[in-house]
């Protein structure tokens, strides 16, 4: 495991704005859970764990005129907690942002603004400045453009899971050499949206929540943001800033059992804990504390106290929930409980399990104060779509820094069988766009596209899903399951040991329509089944579930490179040996009206849209029938012209030629430039190609070699 350090680190929550405010309610056990004060809703019978900031407050902090700048309320807690760790690593000002990537994780992006200008949207123009402002990566650009211009951005959108996964990206990308320090971490607000979303789930509790205790009712929602800077310990010796404490190792895994539920034996959450323990090289007896996931439902605590028996079998170590502070904070939970560990840490204590009475069936919590010296902590944060993931963190004290762990025999096996360099091969694909579905057809006999917005054309589903299943499903679900199929039983490699998804607007038809009801019929009735579907995740945690894929599970929602971002995401662990093959999805569909408000926003700009489903086997290993090599990618943001000229003649140093896709085959979506590289795959010569999207903030390059070069 490459050395990294924490050298920067800013939080905002329910408990306190800053570190030194967090930790002060950490120790006078001071929960921020209250009755809701900042959210128009009709729902006040349910606790929550609010930031006490207006978003007034919150721009007079951060120096913005919100009447001239649109803003959402992820974004800003975002900016406040990204402003105090960027201070403390000293990276403000320093002219580093431009040579850093910043990885955030979001779900809800700007619902806030959304759902109080939904009708506004579509009956008149008076509010089209915040259409924009919806996706998930507009959130990240505005946090992102308010410091200066980082290297490169993008948005994992996992669920609960969110920012626990940017964590593991950034840290994929130092392993990878590809940078020496990253931005990480994770923001979210509590909206009418998924309020009403969970509601309908039945798993909010009217009290404060309880969380392992035999009396738990459900969970309190919570908002807030985190942020963590992190760094090779070379980088931060040279820029003379002080390790916080060590990320020491990680894990990932899917459940792959249920949209919302885990499996009783937490399958998951074992498989991601365990993964975190091996890819640091300690025993579980080593570890001191564990920041559990303990939302306070049901099944996750019971579920994740199965995983931690089968982990520690009858030695588990101190563990607590901290989500009875801060309240459940979603996408944002996994680094703002990594900074919670990190206090834990540097102040020698176990956080209290508050409210925590009789165990039942659950494991007995941490439930009153403990001092304890902590040298390994691990943090849980499991998202829905069973996409789990875990953090293992390392103290740190004073200029001492910490030798890394000892040396794991799974990460010799991984070492040796990576080679430290390995060719990627595209094994696969299949497709269902505005083309003939799941078959090449479009090569001879291309479909004109006439319309201004072109719906896929439809595959027969049959075969891959039984029909009383298929007319409770979205047709992006089915697209989603048809071509993953089709790629990999092309393949032929088996059940895929990642799958890495790209999407802009996930599953839109759903979210549209709970929105639609929230806001024309009020908040009473809303059903369940619209709202587990509208998560972005959706479609790789129901591919991995119809696949039976435990393995490697991430989502990327940021317009127009999300799919490039799965696609790096996916190179990172093919390239260290992590996996030998990669499943790479691309999901966008698209609906009449939110084509409109597309429109509407300038983000389409009188192009012809058309919707997109694209599913590739990636490996390591030709299987003899490769369409091509995947040789080598970029993502910028916002690059100098003389930075893309740069990252270009890079790129077709070799002689390869340079398209910059296929708009007239495919209409133009968010992952677009998935079916651009699946064209380009299928039609390539005897020569490389460079497939180049640019748009006025990204800018992306992925080379392909044919076979014949590989």
């Amino acid at each position: 495991m490459t050395d990294i350090l924490i050298t920067g680190a800013g939080i905002v929550s329910a408990i306190g704005v800053g570190k030194e405010e967090t930790l002060r309610s950490l120790q006078e056990e001071r929960s921020g859970i209250r009755p809701l004060r900042y959210l128009k809703t009709e729902h006040h019978e349910f606790p929550v764990g609010e930031v006490q900031l207006s978003n007034d407050e919150m721009c007079a902090l951060l120096g913005i005129d919100p009447s001239r700048q649109p803003t959402t309320r992820t974004a800003l807690m975002g900016m406040v907690a990204l402003k105090e760790a960027l201070e403390q690593a000293k990276l403000m000002g320093s002219g580093e942002l431009e040579k850093t990537p910043l990885i955030s994780g979001t779900t809800v992006g700007g619902m806030d603004k959304s759902e109080q200008y939904y009708l506004d949207f579509l009956e008149n123009d008076s509010r089209n400045e915040y259409i924009r402002t919806h996706d998930c990566g507009a959130c990240t650009e505005m946090m992102a453009n308010h410091f200066g211009r980082f290297r490169m951005l993008t948005t994992l959108s996992t669920a609960c899971s969110s920012a626990a996964n940017a964590v593991i990206t950034g840290a994929e990308l130092i392993r990878a050499g590809k940078a020496e320090c990253v931005v990480v971490g994770g923001t979210e607000c509590i909206t009418k949206f998924h309020l009403n979303g969970f509601a309908s789930l039945m798993i909010l509790d009217k009290e404060p929540c309880r969380p392992f205790d035999a009396s738990r009712a459900g969970l309190n929602l919570g908002e807030g943001a985190a942020w963590l800077v992190i760094e090779t310990a070379e980088h931060a010796r040279r820029r003379g800033v002080q390790p916080l404490m060590r990320l020491a190792g990680y894990g990932n895994a899917c459940d792959a059992f249920h949209q919302t539920a885990t499996s009783a034996d937490g399958e998951g959450p074992y498989r991601a804990m365990k993964q975190a323990l091996e890819s640091a090289g300690i025993r579980p007896d080593e570890v001191d504390y564990i920041n559990t996931h303990g939302t306070g439902t049901g099944n996750n605590d019971l579920t994740e106290s199965a995983a931690l028996r089968r982990l520690f079998g009858e030695q588990v170590p101190p563990f607590s929930s901290t989500k009875a502070f801060t309240g459940h904070t979603t996408s944002a939970s996994g680094t703002i409980e990594a900074v919670i560990c990190m206090l834990a840490m540097q102040h020698g204590f176990l956080p209290v399990n508050l409210r925590f009475k009789e165990a039942g069936e659950c494991l007995i919590p941490v439930h009153k104060p403990t001092a304890k010296k902590l040298h390994y902590v691990l943090s849980n944060a499991f998202g829905f779509g069973g996409n789990d993931s875990a953090l293992l963190f390392q103290s740190v004290t004073g200029d001492n820094l910490p030798a890394p762990a000892h040396s794991s025999p799974k990460l010799g096996e991984v070492a040796r069988r990576a080679g430290g360099v390995c060719k990627v091969y595209l094994l696969s694909a299949a497709q269902i766009s505005a083309q003939e579905p799941l078959c090449d057809d479009w090569i001879e006999n291309p479909v004109e596209l006439t319309e201004p917005l072109t719906r896929s054309r439809e595959a027969d589903y049959k075969q891959f899903i039984p029909p009383l299943e298929a007319r409770r499903m979205g047709k992006i679900l089915k697209r989603a399951i048809a071509t993953a199929t089709v790629a990999m039983n092309d393949a032929g490699q088996g059940i895929p040991e990642a799958i890495v998804t790209g999407t802009g607007l996930g599953c839109i038809e759903n979210t549209e329509i709970f929105l639609d009801a929230l806001c024309r019929e009020g908040e009473d009735q809303m059903m369940p089944t619209r709202f587990m579907s509208s998560t972005h995740n959706t479609m790789s945690s129901i591919v991995a579930i119809k696949l039976h894929a435990n393995g490697y599970n991430a989502t990327y929602a940021h317009n127009t490179v999300s799919f490039q971002s799965a696609l790096m995401d996916a190179l990172l662990q093919l390239h260290r040996g992590a996996v030998g093959n990669a499943m790479v999805c691309a999901h966008d569909e698209m609906t009449p009206s939110y084509h409109a408000l597309l429109c509407k926003g300038g983000y389409l700009a009188g192009k012809k849209a058309a919707e997109c489903a694209v599913s590739m086997m990636l490996a390591t290993e030709d299987n003899g029938r490769a369409l091509c090599e995947v040789a080598d990618m970029r993502i910028l943001y916002r690059p100098t012209e003389e930075e893309k000229q740069q990252a270009l003649a890079e790129m077709v140093a070799d002689g390869a030629e340079c398209i910059d896709g296929y708009p007239d085959l495919f209409g133009v979506n968010y992952t677009t430039p998935a079916l651009d590289l699946y064209a380009a795959a299928r039609t390539i010569g005897d020569k490389p190609v460079v497939v180049r999207y640019s748009d006025e903030n990204h800018y992306s390059l992925i080379l392909l070699k044919p076979c014949s070069d590989c």
